[in-house]
């Protein structure tokens, strides 16, 4: 039997604020390796005397700013954008630091403020987006005031324009990587902000479709249980009349259609509890493997004899609450699979750590590209009538309500494979009570 991995677990997608503290502490690395660099390569190669204590001060400033950013997103909340605004101050007050150092205004990677106020216009409110042009405006006015003039060797005091345009073409280089980098990465976070929404909206779509059945469902059942009453007394009266009762065809045939009230009758039991008027008030206690047992048999029971396969893989048994949804979209989509694959059905168990793993299968026809590609969604079905595939999409909302999930696929074999996969500890009694 193919047996998939068991999907991970999907991560809440991290606020915007978070994203963009990450994107920020990236861009400060960049910086400090660019730094580092330049540093190396005008106080070396181009033998330009640069103050090393002050420039080499300003990085540690950033890198002492990045371990702060670091510990801020460990405590696991969301990041303000006060915080988001006050290291872009610090960024800018560290060039400003940097630069008057190193010949103020006449040192051609003045022009990385810029980058700075682009980022800011990007991931900060109007506000804070505008104190940060003031701040640069700022840092660019105190550069004119007494800044640490470069003393440029002889190769190149002859002709300083030349060396600016130089740095200037360099400082434009790097800048525009730079923001290429970032704008393809701001709106990569925004495809994935869209499409995290877009899935929120879904989900709550379908939830609200499910509230919506449940509704029908449970008056449906309401309604229906008078009826299937007086068929049971009338069934009864029947098998018990003198004229009946010497006809064992007769008698037959009524044991089947009373046999098929009652398990209509149980249907409906099972939509009420499943609608929640049982279990939040008497919750039934039993044991992994019991209720395993028990819709097996409740299978078989319907089945011709010989058609249900149950492998039991589970190992140790552990106790559990008995969950009423749960058991009846495990029940569809075994009767789903019976009815493709009358001759054989597969329905195994088994343990994966923490996770209980179901996988259910059979020899029909398999899913369809559609179905595979529309798994979970209302109404697609391969039977090709109105109101099908609800119970595959009953099935993907209940296990992800209990924090599970679940997946098709088409057997190598022949057939379909469905497998749902939920943690066992959503089935745990409350204070750990033995079965």
């Amino acid at each position: 039997m193919t047996r998939p991995t068991i999907p991970p677990t999907t991560p809440s997608r991290a606020p915007a604020g978070r994203r963009n503290m990450t994107l920020l502490i990236q861009l400060r690395w960049i910086a400090v390796g660019g730094q580092l660099a330049t540093i190396g390569i005008v106080s070396g190669p181009m033998g330009i005397a640069l103050p090393h204590a002050p420039l080499l001060a300003a990085i540690m400033v950033l890198i002492a700013i990045n371990f702060a950013s670091i510990a801020l997103l460990r405590r696991g909340r969301a990041v303000t954008n006060a915080e988001l605004t006050a290291v872009l101050l610090f960024d800018v007050a560290a060039l400003g630091w940097q630069l008057h150092h190193s010949g103020g205004l006449a040192n051609p990677f003045a022009s990385l403020f810029l980058l700075q106020v682009v980022i800011g216009a990007i991931l900060l409110t109007p506000r804070s987006s505008w104190a940060i042009v003031v701040a640069a405006l700022a840092a660019l006015a105190a550069l004119r005031v007494d800044p640490t003039p470069l003393v440029l060797p002889p190769a190149y005091a002859g002709d300083p324009m030349g060396l600016y345009l130089k740095g200037s073409f360099v400082c434009f280089l790097l800048i525009a990587v730079l923001f290429v980098a970032f704008v393809t990465r701001i709106n990569r976070n925004l495809r994935d902000s869209d499409a995290a929404l877009a899935t929120s909206r879904q989900r709550a779509a379908e939830e609200d479709h499910i509230v919506r059945m449940g509704l029908l469902a449970s008056g449906a059942a309401h309604e229906l249980g008078t009826p299937l009453s007086t068929l049971s007394v009338l069934i009864g009266d029947w098998k018990a009349a003198p004229r009946l009762a010497k006809d064992r065809e007769m008698q037959e045939d009524l044991a089947d259609m009373d046999a098929a009230v009652q398990r209509c009758k149980a249907i409906v039991s099972g939509i009420l509890m499943s609608a929640g008027e049982a279990r939040g008030e008497a919750p039934q206690l039993t044991t992994m493997r019991a209720s395993f047992n028990e819709i097996v048999a409740h299978t078989r029971a319907v089945r011709r004899p010989g058609t249900v396969e149950f492998n039991d893989r589970f190992g140790a048994d552990v106790a559990i609450v008995s969950d009423p949804a749960l058991r009846q979209v495990i029940g569809n989509v075994l009767d789903n699979a019976a009815e493709v694959s009358p001759d054989w059905t597969s329905f195994t168990t088994s343990r994966d750590g923490d996770m209980l793993v179901i996988e259910i299968a059979d020899r029909g026809p398999g899913f369809s590209p559609e179905m595979l590609e529309n798994f979970g969604q209302p109404y697609r079905s391969t039977k090709g009538r109105p109101g099908g595939g609800l119970g595959l999409f009953l099935l993907v909302n209940v296990l992800r309500k209990l924090g599970g999930g679940a997946s098709v696929a088409n057997r190598d074999a022949g057939g379909a494979l469905v497998r749902m996969f939920l943690p066992i500890s959503a089935l745990a009694p409350p204070g750990g009570d033995k079965a």
